[in-house]
């Protein structure tokens, strides 16, 4: 029988993390369960949790309408990549979950706003049957560093 590669992590081996840290901040809403704002794989690429339209003050959801929960959501998602020393403008993917597909024209119309960048990142936009908090909207992204 070979032996294992002296690199190949055995299966359930935790690996060392010095090679990643979390991203947190005041500035966008505490994580509700067990996972990071964001994670850095330093010098490379930040990836987010996915942000909903919470106030992070109140933690309460800004408002019953798509538009001010996508403002909302994307300005906490705005703050997670500053905290982790990055911004908007370096986004290469996101991730839209809307609770209904109906919401997709007003969500994109405040997107737009956000991510006016040339090219813009690719994105995938899904309905799902619910999110937390009963959100409209929730959106997720992985950025680089300039």
């Amino acid at each position: 029988m070979d032996e294992p590669h002296p690199t190949t992590p055995e299966v359930g081996h935790r690996q060392d993390r010095q090679d990643r840290f979390a991203v947190r901040t005041d500035a966008a809403p505490a994580p509700v369960g067990p996972y990071s704002q964001g994670v850095v794989a330093p010098g490379k690429f930040l990836f987010t949790a996915g942000q909903v339209g919470l106030d992070p003050k109140t933690g309460q959801l800004v408002g019953e309408d798509i538009t001010s929960q996508t403002q909302q959501a994307l300005r906490n998602l705005e703050a997670v990549l500053v905290a982790g020393g990055t911004s908007l403008a370096n986004v290469v993917k996101t991730t839209v979950f809307l609770a209904d597909m109906n919401d997709f024209a007003a969500m994109n119309r405040v997107y737009q706003e956000f991510f006016s960048t040339d090219p813009a990142p690719a994105r995938s936009c899904v309905q799902v049957a619910r999110l937390p908090l009963n959100a409209l909207v929730e959106i997720e992204a992985v950025a680089g560093y300039s």
